[in-house]
């Protein structure tokens, strides 16, 4: 009989679903992914099929079966995470009632604005830990409620991803500790709050919300049809994995019971997270943010997250790409990405100011502000690319710094993941301006990793969270690269100029949106279905 050694971690992100197998020890075997397709609409809408998120599960999980040995037989558990946010809505018997509404969807921005202007709205935040934005759940769903409540009317229940794919795995509509409690809930009890939902203007439909499940200290059993349908055995536990940025967060490393260190996933979207216990959270007068639970005792991730990251690096290699295709010598920005470190190290310090809010979303850590645009400060003719990369790659860690500011004092320690990670410029110009020790994560697939580690604890094979993280990720921490002091010395001035210039431009951001929706009339039927090379990738990506 084979021996049950492995775990199945699976991270449904916003571009790809993979299923990623690893063993007890933490070891990862090998990696299965199927690309997502989602739509887009010129009313802000970015919608997902349900039935299809589940089926491009399936086909994840098995892809791996091709690769791995004797899996259903050596499969101990499964666990899943997923895209955090949105508003997954099921009815009878399961059915979808309509597409999802994804963190990407802007449709509820009105009822944002509305809500954050409320007379409950201290009141929620102080009990979520978590600004409202146009992503979250709770915010569609007061929007819904407001201008489509048929929709509400037809549901069963409020999902997110992850729950989605745990019903269809299980059976059972769940979700976890730390989207209920910042969506709707307290971050100190980790369960729902009357105050929130009154502050939502959202209690008369309480019912909508599904039980709360710690994947970390209860599992479900596969069902017979997800047992034919996955290739699985019938029976196999499965966890409710917590939602995908602390997921990635745990696998890479933020909570390894070091006081004050801090996790920075610096992908597609940047986002920024310090562990601490629950009494310690520092709320920002601001009320941006977000509270996440860790699947440890008492603890909590505070988080600021940046609506981009690489993807202003992305844009400036582009550029560069689309220069030399068009002069005849046909370039891919990726051609480029080697050379980063090279026009790093020809470049110096701090000669410009680049705010990194490249995205059409504007920004949300830790301000919220959808008019919010990138920009060069400080631009002469002496200036040449390799200076406009580096002032790049200062925005970003520029932005970091605003981000870990707005949670109190800078971390002891930053564990870093994400692919921009690799980069040793990035890394020394991160660490100067936080003047904080860097680390790199060697995990791949944290997020999978993440959820699977709850599944470990669950099923015994590791009696604590902390047991399973001194395995699975205290040694895959490189080692620490201390910050230069010269850079310290001078982006502690830059930043400052980098603080007064964001205060200085909200104005003119407005004015700008204000100029350009007077200039656009789009379309009511434009829409657009996003493939995994023209879409924003999932915010722990």
């Amino acid at each position: 009989m084979a021996q049950c050694d492995i775990i199945i971690g699976i991270d449904a992100g916003t571009s790809v679903i993979k299923a990623v197998a690893l063993d007890l020890s933490g070891r990862q075997i090998a990696t299965s992914a199927a690309l997502n397709t989602y739509r887009t609409g010129a009313d802000g809408s970015a919608v997902q099929s349900l039935p299809q998120t589940w089926a491009d599960c399936v086909k994840a999980i098995r892809g791996l079966f091709d690769r791995v040995d004797n899996l259903a037989a050596r499969t101990a558990a499964i666990a899943v995470t997923g895209q955090g946010d949105g508003t997954w809505l099921v009815g009878a018997q399961n059915a979808p009632v309509t597409d999802a509404w994804l963190w990407l969807d802007a449709r509820a921005a009105p009822t944002a604005r509305a809500l954050s202007q409320g007379a409950g709205e201290r009141a929620r935040f102080e009990a979520t830990g978590t600004g409202l934005n146009t992503s979250q759940q709770s915010t569609q769903m007061a929007h819904m409620d407001r201008h489509l409540p048929e929709l509400l009317d037809r549901a069963e229940v409020a999902l997110h991803c992850k729950d989605w794919l745990f019903a269809n795995l299980t059976g059972v509509r769940a979700t976890d500790p730390s989207e209920a409690s910042f969506t709707f809930g307290n971050f100190r009890t980790r369960d729902y709050d009357d105050t929130v939902l009154n502050a939502l203007g959202l209690s008369h439909r309480k019912s909508l919300l599904p039980p709360i499940v710690d994947g970390s200290q209860t599992v479900f059993a596969l069902t017979p049809d997800a047992a034919q349908a996955t290739g699985l055995l019938a029976g196999t536990p499965v966890s409710l994995g917590y939602v995908d940025m602390v997921m990635t967060a745990l696998g890479a490393g933020v909570h390894t019971g070091h006081a004050g260190s801090a996790c920075s996933t610096i992908g597609s979207t940047g986002v920024h997270m310090r562990s601490v216990l629950s009494s310690d959270v520092h709320l920002n007068g601001e009320g941006t943010g977000y509270v996440i639970c860790l699947p440890v005792t008492d603890f909590v991730t505070q988080v600021q997250t940046n609506m981009a990251a690489t993807l202003n690096i992305d844009w400036a290699l582009r550029m560069a790409a689309d220069m030399m295709t068009d002069l005849g010598y046909e370039h891919s920005y990726s051609d480029l990405v080697p050379r980063i470190d090279d026009w790093l190290a020809r470049s110096d310090p701090s000669t410009l100011l680049y705010h990194p809010y490249i995205s059409e979303a504007g920004e949300r850590g830790p301000f919220v502000n959808a008019n919010a645009r990138a920009s060069f400060v400080g631009l002469n003719a002496n200036h040449r690319f390799a200076d406009l990369l580096r002032g790049v790659v200062e925005g970003l860690a520029l932005a970091a710094r605003d981000c870990y500011g707005a949670m109190g004092d800078m971390p002891s320690e930053v564990r870093l993941t994400g692919g921009a990670a690799r980069s040793d410029g990035l890394r020394a110009i991160l660490s100067g301006c936080l003047n904080t020790p860097v680390r790199v994560s060697a995990r791949d697939e944290a997020g999978a990793a993440g959820c699977a580690m709850m599944a470990a604890v669950a099923i015994g094979a590791y009696e604590t969270m902390d047991e399973c993280i001194a395995t699975w990720v205290t040694p895959l921490l490189a080692q620490a690269e201390r910050p230069d002091p010269a850079l310290v010395a001078t982006y502690d001035g830059l930043y400052a100029a980098y603080a007064k210039t964001r205060s200085a431009l909200t104005p003119i951001w407005d004015d700008l949106a204000a100029h350009h929706a007077a200039m656009t009339v789009p379309s009511e039927n434009d829409h657009t279905e996003m493939t995994t090379d023209a879409r924003p990738a999932s915010r722990g990506a």
